[in-house]
């Protein structure tokens, strides 16, 4: 059997070890899951008629506010869901479970692998709900093709695995499951320093760098133009290299975390 065969195979079966974890285990999951959502029927119905008026022309009006709002939910929910990962991680790594598969015939990568893979999936299966919720509540996405919702959906998933491999790697970092709850709590609170939920143009002149090129804001504007049939400007490129870099970032950090551990 060539590497790559057993690196796959063996990939294979960590995914499904952490889906059916999940599974026995969802109250992690929907902890996380309830944030965003709850995020959103507060800012619609408590905040939503006070905000909106800074939002478009004219006075307030919920259901343009809703329409902002839900493209910075959906990322804040992929941020709210990889932090189960490293809490998941760090489980792992302190209960010995670890210990056990390096000495059993596996690869080695696998481990990691399923993780992330599985930490995709959940958060592609949580952003499906938060939209469902969002449109039940009368999202709708105006001026989006086929095409930009390809492309929206591409960039939440390249989204959920550049904040799962830095969340891999806080886990693996973490000497518990709290610590590994609190390092990761930054992918939380980002989004709501971010153009989510007012304009960026409307914040502090001294704080507006910050919140415009931050990782969150690029994928929000660009998500927000993809299904919205606004404009994106440089707010794409910029999406895209933040995901790139986190990525690599964050494989990096946790391969050489997890094979530093293994030794």
């Amino acid at each position: 059997m060539s590497t790559l065969t057993l690196a796959a195979r063996d990939s294979s079966t960590m995914l499904r070890r952490n889906l059916l974890h999940a599974r026995r285990y969802p109250s992690l999951t929907l902890n996380l899951l309830l944030t965003p959502i709850m995020l959103l029927l507060l800012f619609v119905y408590i905040f939503g008629d006070a905000l909106s008026a800074g939002i478009g022309d004219g006075g307030p009006d919920r259901s343009q506010y809703i329409a902002y709002l839900v493209p910075g939910l959906l990322l804040m929910t992929v941020g709210s869901t990889v932090i189960g990962t490293a809490v998941s991680v760090a489980n792992d790594m302190t209960e010995g479970i670890i210990a056990r598969f390096r000495t059993m015939a596996i690869h080695r990568g696998s481990v990691l692998v399923g993780h992330v893979a599985g930490s995709v999936l959940q958060s592609v299966m949580s952003v499906i709900l938060v939209g469902a919720v969002a449109v039940a509540i009368g999202f709708r996405s105006t001026g989006a093709t086929t095409v930009d919702w390809l492309a929206a959906f591409g960039l939440l998933v390249l989204f959920s695995l550049a904040l799962t491999w830095i969340a891999v790697g806080m886990g693996l970092v973490s000497p518990n499951a709290e610590a590994a709850s609190n390092n990761a709590m930054p992918l939380i609170l980002l989004p709501l320093l971010s153009s989510a939920f007012v304009p960026v143009d409307s914040m502090p002149g001294w704080f507006q760098p910050i919140a415009e090129y931050q990782p969150f804001t690029p994928a929000i504007e660009t998500l927000r133009g993809l299904l919205l049939g606004s404009e994106i400007g440089h707010h794409g490129w910029l999406a895209v290299a933040w995901c790139l870099g986190l990525s690599v970032l964050g494989y990096l950090w946790s391969t050489a975390t997890f094979n530093r551990d293994s030794k």
